[in-house]
């Protein structure tokens, strides 16, 4: 029953993989999924947590290359950086790469807390850049 239901209900909604507003105006994604009243579950908001850091990290591996020899802890202030800004928004932190490449991981705390972005996360951006300064997960 459920192979022949899933078939009707992808011909019957369509399947859309960025939200929507659905013709009664309701935000929606996949295949009919009402975001507005149902949203999603924790166990949904698991999967794509850990299917983005996959994307993050492999973003990360592929822009980076010295990323691969900085250990989980330091490696992790990368991949939460690229989560947060794309990695295309981690690239433009050349300097802070620079330090990073060459070990100087306390400029390149210092270097990340004198950024904008720092200013528009706030917390986030202080508890990364004692993470890189110290190689302990914060």
């Amino acid at each position: 029953m459920i192979t022949n239901l899933r078939e009707q209900l992808f011909r019957d909604e369509g399947v859309r993989l960025k939200p929507y507003k659905d013709r009664s105006g309701k935000l929606t994604i996949g295949v009919g999924r009402n975001l507005d009243d149902v949203g999603i579950s924790m166990t949904e908001a698991d999967l794509l947590l850990d299917n983005d850091i996959t994307r993050a990290a492999a973003a990360v591996m592929a822009h980076i290359p010295f990323a691969a020899g900085l250990g989980e802890v330091r490696f992790g202030v990368l991949v939460n950086m690229a989560y947060n800004l794309g990695i295309g928004g981690l690239l433009k932190f050349t300097q802070f790469l620079a330090d990073v490449e060459r070990g100087d991981f306390a400029v390149a705390a210092v270097e990340m807390l004198n950024s904008k972005w720092a200013q528009q996360v706030g917390a986030r951006a202080e508890r990364l850049a004692r993470q890189m300064d110290t190689n302990q997960w914060q």
